[in-house]
């Protein structure tokens, strides 16, 4: 009886680290597919900071850990399409040259409709996708790499301020539904 109860535990085991390992990731051909045709959307789960400014501050704060990662709550997504790139993405760090007044701005929000994409795939069947805004004169580059899995890394390069990075996932573009004012 002892072997039953201990095989049967072992099988629970089994199928219980099978189902957290499964959550949050795609079907390789599913990820391959969305690359190809160059329309996805990715979403934002947490932001990595470089600056040490911002880091120390959020350190600082009462009941946080001592990692420089800030998970993001709200829908921070890069859209890409075969016509446009859609940028709705937080800031944190150091601006050099930041509009005041207007906080909009200090964020990553913008569309570009004339950019250039350059995709490359290793061996491990890790995407490289590379987008460079030519209309955006504050960005200079949007470097997306996307694993198997659909897990993404994303780093951004600016003219006007220090480099920040994102980790999330990607998925296939959803219709978004404008709400009407009343």
């Amino acid at each position: 009886m002892k072997k039953y109860i201990s095989l049967l535990m072992i099988f629970g085991a089994l199928f219980f680290f099978q189902s957290c390992a499964s959550q949050g990731s795609s079907d390789p051909a599913v990820v391959n597919a969305l690359v190809d045709s160059q329309e996805f959307t990715f979403y934002a789960q947490r932001a990595n900071p470089t600056n040490y400014d911002v880091i120390n501050v959020m350190n600082s704060m009462p009941n946080s850990t001592s990692t420089r990662m800030l998970n993001l709550n709200g829908d921070y997504t890069i859209d890409v399409t075969k016509n446009s790139v859609d940028v709705v993405l937080p800031y944190f760090g150091r601006l050099f040259n930041p509009t005041y007044g207007n906080t909009n701005d200090n964020g990553y929000r913008f569309t570009s409709k004339d950019f250039t994409i350059d995709k490359t795939q290793n061996k491990k069947g890790k995407w490289i996708v590379r987008i460079k805004p030519n209309d955006v004169k504050t960005t200079q580059e949007i470097i997306i790499e996307i694993f198997k899995s659909g897990k993404a890394f994303v780093s951004i390069k600016s003219n006007d301020r220090q480099p920040i990075s994102y980790d999330g996932y990607i998925s296939k573009i959803e219709v978004k539904q404008e709400k009407e004012k009343l």
